[in-house]
């Protein structure tokens, strides 16, 4: 990620904005409902499997107005907004959460927690990876927990996430998408044998929507 901080995109009040689009969330606890997905540019996490790869590089996006997004978010019914990337909490997010919350607008972020969580949210979904790992004062905030899984040996990496998320955290263990019908029995029969956790599916997938 190739990003000048100095300003930090004048305190949050521009993001390097990639797409925004309102679809049906695909994954996790609040699959199938209706929301508006904006995602930022800019990662330094860099999962080999990731599906928006070209996100990473920040400068690729021209910075917009937060004011603009959040007014456009607005124009739809869900009035729930899901910010996800890139990894979104490199950039300060307070002012712009605030112009969501003005608006009546319900805010979620997916996040690896690899740095430092920034704005007001209603639901955190933290999707720790194993290459850059959540800040340990991300844990107790989220809401949900997601795991990608690609192979047995990710199973012990989601357990120790899960002994430190707080008690009322839900636990998922998704699936990655190039390996999903190879690794499901064995994940199935996981799930059956450790009910503390659900699996999540990439069911945006299925449904062929973004």
């Amino acid at each position: 990620m190739m990003i000048n901080k100095q300003d930090l995109l004048e305190g949050g009040r521009k993001l390097p904005l990639m797409e925004e689009f309102y679809t049906i969330q695909g994954e996790g606890h609040n699959m199938g409902k209706a929301a508006y997905f904006i995602r930022i540019g800019g990662c330094d996490v860099g999962c080999s499997w990731c599906d928006t790869k070209p996100s990473w590089d920040a400068t690729h996006f021209p910075p917009v107005s937060a004011d603009e997004i959040a007014q456009r978010a607005n124009q739809y019914p869900a009035k729930t907004v899901v910010v996800t990337g890139g990894e979104p909490s490199i950039y300060p997010l307070d002012y712009f959460t605030g112009e969501l919350k003005r608006l009546g607008i319900k805010t979620m972020v997916e996040t690896s927690g690899a740095h430092t969580l920034t704005g007001v949210w209603d639901w955190i979904c933290l999707s720790p990876k194993k290459y850059a790992p959540p800040k340990s004062s991300v844990y107790k905030h989220a809401h949900e927990l997601k795991v990608v899984i690609q192979n047995r040996a990710d199973l012990e990496w989601a357990e120790q996430n899960a002994s430190l998320v707080n008690k009322d955290c839900l636990l998922y263990l998704q699936p990655e998408w190039s390996v999903s019908e190879k690794i499901m029995p064995w994940l199935t029969d996981y799930v059956m044998l450790h009910p503390q956790w659900s699996i999540s599916l990439q069911s945006h997938k299925y449904m062929r929507i973004p």
